[in-house]
């Protein structure tokens, strides 16, 4: 391809409202423009990037046993009705009707869609396992897109889901998908983690996440520095603390004072001179519309996914202040367990162990202090409900200390189990002849965020450096000047990389040798060729974009060593180019 021929509308600023660094890029180096919140177009170059991402993943799972289909968008309603999500999934699902008034919807994900298909042809043990996946369009009507790509309402995402007839067969093959996910991200030169996660709005009883690692990502993740646990800090479990019942009987009684005004930790800790650990915060939340509290330690935050398991609740969120207050009769700013009553109400293991704490007084401007829960709350259950933060002990193994990171969720997989085909009814003949419902699994790809977290990952001060496997070209040959010695030049290496089986552009624009350079660094081809003031001598220039100074060289060789380096990385290594070999 020529540069002059294509369409890479680059920009040397970035709009206002791009937010992370991998928007500001696509958008300046002319990969995406948008066309709504959260909706964009890909121009040539991500469309280039992304049927390389694609050819990664389609290749790593037809090795792994999976086949291609492709499933319809638009998706009747009386499907989602029959899983029993068309009530729970909530309002990121867009519905719509159609010109007889009939509901449908546009998929977000294809559990319903897949089983339908494939529930009346599977219908013999012999016939299983299968194992399919597709590659489309999806959306979630996301109350705040942001972000650019990496949270957006309309993405490209791959999804799979696959058929067993028993337990032990569906584990091998989530195994197998384990296996192929890790080739994959190992392939596109990302540097990532995979972590156990909560199973969300998908359901199932086992998930793990793909995270790419940046400082930018949304999710936060925890690691053991002595064991290979790892996970999103919303599932990470906490090991159980002792409840401290014998120093609680040292402890005067606990006694009320006086606090106007003084709602949050930080007022509370400033009035009483006790620190945030000494004291007992009330997190309180509307499960399945009645009030509820979660109690953490004072510099702790609660985890919803654990507080909305130890409820035992279908759906948890945060309330209102005015709105809790209201249902509860509870003065907000001002409430403690101690003779807590109507309100359900769940204890974190670390409050049961405390003493000497301070707590709300469950009246308007009071707190009570010496409290002591292993005393002052007698049959009070407890549990793991708080985030796991940096130096926490290692669920796992008994030496370890967990260390967090930033990450970018790129795949995730589950094993649902009969979550889906029992309630569809999706059913095959045992060996025995007995109907029995799917084992499942079902596996995502976020296959136009993987845009966003490479660049996340992949960037400098002067713009992308796309790891090879994915870059829309990996050589870029780039004429400097008018002479047409050099202009010869450029044509034959660039014919001849061709030739060899490297994806070169040619950039043959007439523009000055800045704005070509800049580009080239701005787009992020992985290998710069300059060819300009000693083509005549047989002399060019070559840099490595990923942290590569500009090296001098002559051309013999040049060609056979490019394309070498260039196959060498495809796998996900760097490149390298010896500038002495």
């Amino acid at each position: 391809m020529r540069l002059s021929k294509m369409h890479v509308p680059t920009l040397r600023e970035a709009p206002k409202d791009a937010e992370v660094i991998s928007h500001q890029l696509l958008l300046r180096a002319g990969y995406i423009r948008r066309a709504a919140a959260g909706i964009y177009t890909f121009l040539p170059l991500a469309v280039r990037t992304l049927e390389k991402v694609k050819r990664i993943i389609r290749e790593e799972l037809e090795n792994a046993g999976a086949q291609e289909i492709l499933l319809p968008m638009v998706i009747p309603a009386e499907l989602w009705i029959e899983s029993g999500r068309w009530q729970k999934y909530g309002p990121e699902l867009l519905r719509i009707k159609d010109r007889k008034d009939q509901d449908f919807c546009i998929g977000p994900t294809h559990e319903e869609v897949v089983i339908d298909a494939l529930r009346n042809d599977l219908r013999s043990y012999k016939q299983l396992p299968v194992n399919v996946f597709q590659i489309q369009d999806k959306f979630r009507d996301e109350l705040r897109p942001r972000a650019g790509l990496m949270r957006g309402r309309e993405f490209l995402m791959k999804d799979g889901y696959s058929f067993d007839a028993d337990t032990d067969g569906a584990r091998v093959t989530y195994a197998a998908m384990v296996e192929a996910y890790s080739a994959i991200f190992t392939r596109l030169g990302l540097d990532f983690r995979m972590v156990e996660a909560d199973t969300g709005n998908i359901g199932g009883s086992l998930s793990h996440e793909f995270q790419v690692l940046a400082d930018s990502g949304e999710d936060a993740i925890v690691s053991c520095g002595a064991c290979d646990y790892a996970a999103n800090v919303e599932k990470a479990g906490l090991p159980a603390v002792a409840v401290a019942v014998a120093a609680a009987t040292d402890v005067p009684a606990w006694r009320e004072v006086a606090t106007p005004d003084a709602r949050k930790i930080e007022e509370i800790c400033a009035l009483l001179s006790c620190a945030p650990e000494e004291t007992i915060k009330a997190v309180c939340y509307l499960a399945d519309g009645a009030p509820a509290i979660a109690f953490v330690r004072g510099d702790r935050d609660a985890n919803d996914l654990k507080v909305k398991a130890a409820l035992g609740a279908e759906l948890l969120e945060i309330a209102d202040g005015e709105d809790f207050a209201k249902a509860s009769g509870l003065p907000i700013g001002f409430v403690g367990p101690v003779g807590l009553q109507g309100v359900r109400h769940v204890i974190d293991y670390e409050v049961a162990g405390m003493v000497r704490a301070v707590c709300g007084a469950n009246l308007a401007d009071a707190h009570l202090v010496d409290v002591a829960p292993a005393r002052d709350l007698p049959g009070m259950e407890h549990h793991d409900l708080r985030l796991a933060v940096a130096g926490d002990p290692c669920p796992r193994c008994a030496d370890g200390q967990l260390r967090t990171f930033r990450g970018i969720e790129v795949g995730h997989v589950f094993y649902l189990g009969r979550r889906y085909s029992e309630a569809m009814n999706a059913t095959f003949l045992d060996e025995g002849g007995r109907e029995k419902p799917f084992e499942m699994g079902c596996y995502g790809i976020g296959v136009s965020r993987i845009l966003s977290a490479a660049i996340e990952q992949n960037h400098d001060a002067n713009g992308i450096c796309w790891p090879t496997a994915i870059a829309p070209f990996e050589v870029v040959v780039i004429a400097v000047g008018k002479d047409e010695v050099a202009g010869d030049l450029a044509e034959s290496l660039y014919a001849q990389l061709r030739s060899a089986g490297v994806d070169a552009v040619l950039d043959d624009r007439d523009a000055r040798p800045g704005v070509k350079f800049k580009d080239a660094d701005l787009v992020g081809w992985p290998l710069q060729v300059v060819v300009g003031r000693r083509a005549a001598e047989g002399i060019v220039e070559w840099k490595v974009r990923a942290g590569g100074a500009r090296v001098e060289g002559p051309t013999v060789g040049l060609v056979g060593r490019i394309a070498a380096a260039v196959a060498a990385s495809r796998g996900g290594a760097p490149l390298e180019l010896d500038p002495t070999s």
